[in-house]
């Protein structure tokens, strides 16, 4: 267990990749989900993965925490290749991934959600004074200020209060990558700016985070690479500053998106950017 990712990671490691996934495979029965999938996630980034619903991005995900065996590829961890055959795995490695239903227990609260199945103990009983002191910090540490009380029970939390208790949940635990399932979904424009704000301090603090998300705003507003799948292959991945709204939204609907050209960080083929016709800037 550790205090707030602040010190996660040292600056000038920025950018380095942490996880590279490559060719991966995943099917179920006859049904090819992933098809030699790569994908790179960095330290000090916001990553966004996007794709139309049956994209394969849930399945990826899984994959990436453990949840699911890959049929065949390479899982890079810091440079290294690496079994995740469980979320234990995943864990141990510091990837966090928070769902969309966030598994919060209303009848509880901030603390003990967030010790949940890894409460601290001292002399065989539960060291509550020591746990709430770390999960202070920890919100303290991601400059959460909407939170009052972290003996607040979960039932009486907005819900993005419940998604900033998930996400420092998330990044209590030595993390060094924080995987963010739809974290804006159902959320009011207040709440979903919070949380946003959120996982920009997560990058920031030099953790690398992967974001899921189908709202091109929010991805725009925070991600600074965009990753799109379309029907189980990954089409690009490329800097948002070098693709346009309208460029990404036809990637994920048709897998073609205009010129492509080398990107230098990766090796393989992303997006070059072009005039955006809806802008008035091209044709």
């Amino acid at each position: 267990m550790s205090s707030p990712p602040t010190g996660a990671a040292d600056a000038s490691a920025s950018t380095d990749p942490i996880i590279e996934l490559r060719g991966i495979n995943k099917s179920f029965g006859p049904v090819h989900v992933l098809r030699d999938v790569d994908l790179t996630i960095r330290r000090g980034e916001v990553t966004a993965l996007v794709g139309d619903n049956g994209a394969g991005k849930s399945t990826l995900v899984k994959c990436l925490g453990g949840i699911y065996p890959t049929d065949s590829g390479t899982y890079l961890f810091e440079g290294s290749p690496v079994k995740v055959d469980s979320p234990r795995a995943a864990a141990a490695l510091g990837v966090e991934i928070v769902y969309q239903d966030l598994a919060l227990c209303d009848n509880l609260d901030i603390v003990q959600n967030m010790f949940l199945g890894r409460e601290r103990t001292r002399h065989m009983v539960l060291d509550d004074a020591a746990m709430e002191e770390m999960a202070t910090e920890t919100l303290a540490g991601l400059s959460v200020r909407t939170v009052t009380s972290v003996r607040q029970r979960v039932a009486g939390l907005s819900g993005g209060q419940r998604q900033t208790v998930a996400i420092a949940k998330a990044v209590l635990w030595n993390s060094k990558v924080v995987v963010l399932d739809e974290p804006t979904a159902a959320l009011g424009v207040a709440q979903t700016a919070q949380v946003l704000d959120l996982v920009r301090r997560l990058a920031d603090n030099g953790l690398a985070v992967l974001l899921i998300s189908h709202n091109m705003n929010d991805v725009f507003a925070v991600a600074d690479r965009i990753a799109v799948l379309y029907l189980g292959r990954m089409t690009a991945q490329v800097a948002t500053s070098d693709v346009t709204h309208s460029q990404v939204v036809e990637l994920i609907t048709t897998g073609r998106g205009g010129t492509l050209r080398r990107d230098d960080h990766a090796g393989r083929p992303s997006l070059a950017k072009r005039s955006d016709p809806a802008e008035g800037t091209g044709p």
